[in-house]
């Protein structure tokens, strides 16, 4: 994990060597923002007057990436372990023709690159050496004030940069501040927009909306600027029931604070879609195989926590040994509160010593070939059998357990190799 001195150190590094080599250099945007809330910043942006080539002569080519450069930006390395400091040289922006990215650039002033930016809480630069605040448009006012607010006309900014339309969303949740009217209402009017932005960037902004804490104010926020509809019709029409609506909401509120992205997925998606369509929504969101697996199994899995008083042990067992057990359980509690039975059963389970409950199997495939059994289609179904019996302690030794190998194999027929037979 970084550390957020060392990185503060670097941050300053790198303005006083600017300022050294005669340039203007500030600190931008959200690190300033973060600072002034009392949140200490996990990371930190220069902005400068000098030119990216002029960057690069400063700190040297070896210490430099250029990789923003066509839009003023150089990426400045610092030891091992700590970000790397993005200095942007100020800039006004050309056409953004792909609802994205500027088409070009013109270096300018520090007020002029703060008009061009996103949000009045994002656009304020500060001087480490004097503690001043720079501020060309009013940002401290709608810090103090708790408002996000465009910078300049709502509709403009939004429609350069349609990503825009969610970062307005988890801004506000995030810091629990509120929509300015007129940012608001370009939001709501403009968010059928979202649409030319790319999944994965899309998916990015879900994604640190529902990791923090304030998911559920994000989600509603989602949904009264009809962004929802835009980027998860199937929650937005659970709006209709006004008692399910309410018990999604409930739900992410109720998830723990450090709760993950499927998990605060999966109690989104609960109710609004069935088991087979997660892995659907999840593959249109570009998200990561583990991340569209995970939420599709923990809410195929959560009606088994409610029968979990119930169910075989052997089946519960598979169910708690898996390595998304806890999310499991976290999500249940959040659907149906402390005390449900079923969840107080995987409690008692999992509060025991893992070696009582999820013992090594007595015998593995290995064995079984050791044995003198051939590995086939039905290899996996007599490994299930075999560990049910150990579970349910009918089998205590690995002996016990291949002679039970040997003798279900004689009534099941052999064990074939794949694609035998006729």
């Amino acid at each position: 994990m970084t550390d957020p001195a060392a990185q503060r150190d670097l941050a300053l590094h790198v303005l006083q060597r600017l300022r050294e080599a005669g340039f203007e250099s500030l600190w931008a945007g959200g690190c300033v923002r973060d600072q002034l809330l009392g949140i200490v910043p996990k990371d930190y942006d220069v902005a400068t007057n000098a030119h990216p080539d002029q960057v690069r002569a400063v700190f040297g080519r070896r210490r430099t990436l250029a990789i923003g450069a066509s839009f003023g930006v150089i990426a400045v390395l610092g030891a091992k372990g700590l970000r790397p400091i993005d200095v942007a040289t100020f800039r006004t922006d050309g056409a953004y023709r792909d609802g994205r990215h500027p088409e070009s650039v013109v270096f300018t002033s520090a007020e002029h690159d703060a008009r061009r930016r996103d949000f009045t809480i994002n656009g304020l630069f500060y001087d480490p050496l004097t503690n001043r605040v720079v501020d060309y448009v009013n940002g401290q006012a709608d810090l103090a004030a708790g408002l996000v607010r465009a910078i300049g006309d709502p509709a403009q900014r939004f429609a350069e940069d349609k990503l825009r339309l969610l970062r307005a969303i988890r801004f506000a949740a995030t810091y629990g501040f509120a929509l300015e009217e007129a940012t608001a209402a370009a939001v709501t009017q403009m968010a059928d927009a979202i649409s030319v932005v790319s999944a994965e960037r899309i998916a990015a902004e879900l994604r640190r909306l529902l990791e923090h804490p304030t998911r559920g104010r994000g989600v509603e926020l989602l949904a009264q600027t009809r962004l929802l509809a835009a980027v998860l019709p199937e929650v937005s029409a659970a709006i209709d029931d006004e008692s399910a609506w309410a018990a999604a909401l409930d739900r992410l509120e109720r998830l723990p604070a450090g709760a993950g992205f499927p998990l605060a997925l999966a109690a989104l998606l609960l109710g609004a879609a069935a088991p087979e369509d997660v892995p659907r929504i999840g593959r249109r969101l570009k998200l990561a195989n583990k991340e569209i697996d995970r939420a599709a199994w923990l809410v195929r899995m959560l009606p088994q926590i409610d029968d979990a008083e119930r169910l075989p042990w052997p089946r519960l067992q598979r169910i708690l040994s898996h390595d998304g057990a806890a999310e499991l359980i976290a999500l249940a509690q959040a659907h149906w509160g402390a005390g449900h039975a079923g969840i107080e059963r995987c409690r008692t389970v999992l509060d025991q010593p893992a070696a009582q409950w999820n013992p090594p199997p007595l015998v593995s495939g290995d064995d079984l070939v050791a044995a003198g059994l051939r590995p086939g289609r039905q290899f996996a179904a007599l490994l299930d059998h075999l560990r049910d019996l150990q579970l349910t302690g009918r089998l205590t030794t690995p002996a016990e357990a291949l002679a039970e190998a040997a003798q279900w194999t004689a009534a099941e027929g052999p064990v074939d190799e794949p694609g035998a037979g006729a």
